[in-house]
């Protein structure tokens, strides 16, 4: 029998690659989606084709509604960022981070591990292009994971040892990108952009869609994915 893992999905790159990744390693895949008051939910729609496409043996996506707490320009009504340099993005920790995202995520992904008695938890996040989140950090996951086996029955019970993955925390955008290549990903179902246009298009210019156009031009390969500009 395989291994179960949870895999968080948003739609993105990153987490695509990742599900993909945990697909070659012969896990069984449950995809975990979050429609939170993100003002880009058309990457929901891409991690419905996502999961579908690479196997995911279920998808489900949680309604949790961060727009009560604000503090983002994902879930309120401040403008994304637009037209940052790399030395921009590479300091501080900008408006487009989402309070405690991750780790809500993560315990989302935790319960639904400790229902179907999976150890094993997958995470896109990375440490190089990741615009100065600090839940996106090693420090981040590996504390999460020390608490993720003192806080459930199972981790007390010795049933499971919960470990998060994280394989991508040492590449950039580009070794992403390479790599998600290599396991025969199609890109163009994945969604980056903070701030699409109302077609569902990137908007080009915002740090995703900057870190996306660095990852492709560095691993010289062509973006499938349509920009608005």
């Amino acid at each position: 029998m395989k291994p179960k893992a949870i895999c968080l999905l948003s739609g993105g790159l990153d987490s695509t690659t990742v599900l993909a990744l945990a697909r070659s390693l012969d896990f069984d895949c449950y995809a975990l989606s979050f429609d939170y008051g993100q003002r880009h939910k058309v990457e929901l729609q891409a991690a419905a084709r996502i999961a579908k496409v690479l196997g995911a043996t279920d998808h489900r996506v949680a309604n949790i509604d961060l727009r009560m707490f604000g503090g983002s320009a994902l879930t309120g009504d401040i403008d994304v960022p637009k037209h940052r340099s790399a030395g921009e993005m590479s300091h501080g920790i900008p408006i487009t981070y989402v309070p405690a995202r991750n780790t809500v995520f993560l315990s989302f992904a935790l319960a639904w591990a400790e229902v179907l008695e999976a150890s094993d938890i997958f995470i896109g996040v990375n440490a190089m292009d990741y615009s100065g989140y600090p839940d996106c950090r090693p420090e981040f996951t590996a504390a999460f994971e020390t608490m993720a086996n003192l806080a459930t029955k199972a981790g007390v019970e010795g049933r499971t040892k919960i470990k998060i993955h994280s394989p991508l925390m040492e590449l950039d955008k580009a070794g992403i990108i390479r790599l998600a290549r290599k396991l025969n990903v199609d890109l163009g179902l994945t969604h980056s952009c903070y701030d699409p246009d109302p077609t569902g298009r990137a908007c080009g210019y915002c740090d995703s869609c900057l870190l996306r156009k660095k990852g492709f031009a560095e691993a010289g390969m062509v973006d499938p994915v349509e920009c608005a500009v």
